[in-house]
């Protein structure tokens, strides 16, 4: 049988809530939290200068933070390896709600 994260999902929707039960780690969403931070003034950064080594900057905060996370506190996989476009979708919707305080730092 197929764990949670490798099975396919009919929407985003229905990927979402196991996305967030992969974040119940207080430290990984932080660090997501800040890995999406920086990403986006990195990505202000290649705006203003045209300097495309931003591009790489961010991805690399974004996604590197988030993995640390992964590995290191949450204790599993990111879901990017599985589900690159929900996962990537699941982190500024995340973001977002922390941002707003639907969802917990």
């Amino acid at each position: 049988m197929a764990s949670v994260m490798q099975r396919e999902y009919a929407s985003f929707a229905e990927f979402y809530p196991v996305y967030l039960g992969e974040h119940s780690n207080r430290t990984c969403r932080e660090l997501h939290f800040v890995g999406s931070t920086i990403a986006l003034f990195c990505l202000g950064a290649l705006l203003l200068t045209a300097n495309f080594w931003w591009l790489l900057a961010a991805l690399g905060s974004g996604y590197g933070f988030a993995w640390i996370g992964h590995f290191f506190f949450e204790k599993n996989q990111p879901a990017t390896f599985r589900h690159p476009i929900y996962s990537f979708m699941g982190d500024w919707v995340m973001y977002w709600q922390m941002l707003n305080g639907q969802a917990s730092f």
